[in-house]
């Protein structure tokens, strides 16, 4: 009976808040495990009392710190003996990096006997600390050639970092629960009364670009009476869009704070229209495809991740140029004003959300495991 692959997913985010690489890993793990991968999460420790199943490791210290108008984390080990024991008594044949945090993922190299494997979700690009000190990008490079086994980039944008890395590399995107993320799921009652919802998902920070759609949504008022506005998340400038609202007079706005699992599932399907405002910093849009899976119309800030996953798609014609919140508010009113239109952008969307299906996504990266196995015998 052949050995069943046993599988390390490592995040150097803490799963103490969410976020697109943690959904990313979860889904991973659930697919992997369906088809019978052995598989265990790695991640950092936030706080003395997270726990999440005997499926996740926490191993090693995360200390959240500002970045690029969003929250990083700082990551190390701070014993290395209890990395190395678990190491040595998990075997993995594959350990399965997301994303490169300093220090911790250079001391889980060092004592790696295993595949290693980097998924590189994160958009560097623009970043002002990273222009600041380019030789961080440089030793990230050496370390990569040095032990890295293969590169994935969830989107092309990603592979930029890599134009030198010999090794296999592959764009290999996220993927999406169809299951889960479905037009059926049950929707919230207090807010299924006729009038037209426009959902927000994410955290409530400069990145994901709230104060744009609030503003849009000023001038939405002005035009329309059936409007509501949800806003799903949290962050640090939550005060600052609540006293926005409040001085502006703004009506029918509801935050309703950070929300997960089906009840978020729920949010999605009784929203009309889904408003992803992000001004820069995404690589992806795992939250476009969970909006699109639940066959919602979409609108977003034509950031280069999203521009990259909705370009020659119908999608593409309702980005708009980041920062511009009077066409946020004019494509939004196209849907406002076109119930039939809604409904064929969403079966538009449940359909090409298909295409990320984990099962689709999880066979390809067995996949890219494989070919990156042959490619290190071959040279070893």
């Amino acid at each position: 009976m052949a050995k069943k692959l046993k599988v390390g997913l490592i995040s150097f985010h803490s799963f103490f808040q969410p976020g697109g690489v943690k959904k990313h890993i979860l889904g991973l793990r659930k697919e992997f495990k369906k088809i019978g991968v052995d598989t265990k999460i790695i991640a950092p420790r936030r706080k003395k009392t997270e726990n999440y199943g005997k499926d996740v490791i926490l191993l090693g210290t995360s200390f959240a710190m500002p970045f690029s108008g969003s929250q990083a984390d700082f990551c190390i080990n701070f014993n290395p003996i209890s990395l190395k024991r678990t190491l040595e008594k998990e075997k993995f044949d594959v350990l399965h990096f997301h994303n490169f945090g300093f220090p911790s993922a250079l001391q889980v190299l060092q004592m790696s006997d295993a595949l290693n494997i980097l998924t590189f979700h994160a958009n560097i690009k623009g970043s002002k600390f990273l222009k600041n000190f380019p030789e961080i990008i440089y030793l990230f490079q050496k370390i990569a050639q040095w032990k890295i086994d293969g590169v994935i980039g969830v989107a092309q944008l990603n592979l930029e970092y890599f134009k030198n890395f010999k090794k296999p590399k592959a764009i290999i995107p996220n993927g999406i629960d169809l299951e889960e993320f479905n037009p059926n799921a049950p929707k919230i009652e207090k807010f299924n009364d006729g009038k037209i919802n426009i959902l927000f998902v994410g955290r409530i920070e400069e990145r994901k670009g709230l104060i744009y759609l609030l503003k849009a949504y000023k001038i939405l008022q002005k035009k329309f009476s059936n409007l509501r506005l949800i806003i799903i998340g949290d962050g640090d400038l939550k005060k600052d869009c609540e006293l926005y609202v409040k001085e502006q007079k703004l009506k029918q706005v509801f935050f309703e704070g950070q929300i997960s699992g089906k009840k978020l599932v729920s949010y999605f399907t009784t929203c009309d229209i889904f408003v992803s405002p992000a001004i820069f910093g995404e690589s992806f849009g795992i939250v476009l495809l969970e909006a699109m899976a639940c066959a919602k119309p979409i609108v977003c800030f034509s950031n280069l991740g999203y521009k990259q996953l909705l370009q020659r798609t119908k999608g593409e014609k309702f980005l708009v140029k980041p920062r511009d919140y009077n066409g946020l508010a004019n494509k939004i009113a196209i849907l406002v004003k076109d119930k039939k239109l809604r409904k064929e952008m969403g079966k538009w969307g449940r359909k090409e959300a298909e295409n990320y299906s984990w099962n689709k996504i999880a066979k390809k990266i067995l996949d890219f495991y494989q070919l990156c196995k042959q490619s290190k015998q071959k040279f070893s």
